[in-house]
């Protein structure tokens, strides 16, 4: 009967150090966890989430910059596609071959936005000149306005052209002011600080060509 108690009193003892070393363990692992000791798994994959999204988060103010930009930076393009065949100019050819070298780009990056934010890129070739005054697309040539810049030649190509671009340049740093004020993507306020500093240049390289400065 003895043998058999110190058996039984030998096998309570080994379950109660076990069950003492399992308390003892899961305390241990408890305070690792809260402390950062085993690299918190469990808050890492929400921090590292939580820091992505702030640097990728955009506004409403991003999407409209984006979208009013990309048909603003087209017809840019459109009209600079124009001198290299109508210009006389030198420094106004030069000037268009800038502007499509900058703008081209520019319209890639923000479709790239667009699509990645599940917003709709505006359609090429689907411009409604009447609308330009809208969408806060500044600056926009009228569908009249174009056609008589297709239609001139020579000096009268340059003095239009130059005329016509800085209107259009100063729509397009009117709105990049607009998404440095309110915007939140900082790879478009970079963009908007890009255009203010890149147009602004050639709206006074432009008026000293016309000689109003």
């Amino acid at each position: 009967m003895n043998s058999k108690r110190s058996l039984i009193r030998r096998a309570v003892a080994v379950a109660a150090a076990g069950a003492a070393a399992a308390v003892l363990a899961a305390c241990g692992g408890g305070g690792d966890s809260a402390t950062g000791h085993d690299g918190h798994p469990s808050k890492s994959p929400s921090a590292s989430a939580s820091a992505s999204t702030a640097q990728g988060q955009h506004n409403a103010a991003d999407v409209a910059f984006a979208k009013g930009m990309i048909p603003h930076h087209r017809q840019a393009v459109e009209m600079a596609d124009l001198a290299p065949s109508r210009a006389q100019s030198a420094e106004v050819k030069k000037l268009a071959e800038d502007i499509k070298k900058a703008q081209d780009p520019e319209i890639k990056t923000m479709s790239g936005w667009l699509t990645s934010w599940g917003e709709q890129v505006p359609a090429e070739g689907a411009m409604d000149h009447s609308m330009h005054g809208m969408h806060g697309m500044k600056g926009m040539m009228s569908a009249e306005e174009m056609e008589r810049l297709e239609k001139s030649s020579g000096k009268a190509f340059d003095t239009a052209f130059m005329e016509l671009m800085i209107k259009h340049h100063e729509g397009a740093v009117a709105m990049a002011e607009e998404e440095q004020k309110n915007g939140a993507y900082q790879p478009a306020k970079d963009m908007a600080d890009a255009i203010i500093t890149s147009q602004t240049a050639e709206i006074r390289q432009m008026n000293e060509l016309l000689g109003k400065n």
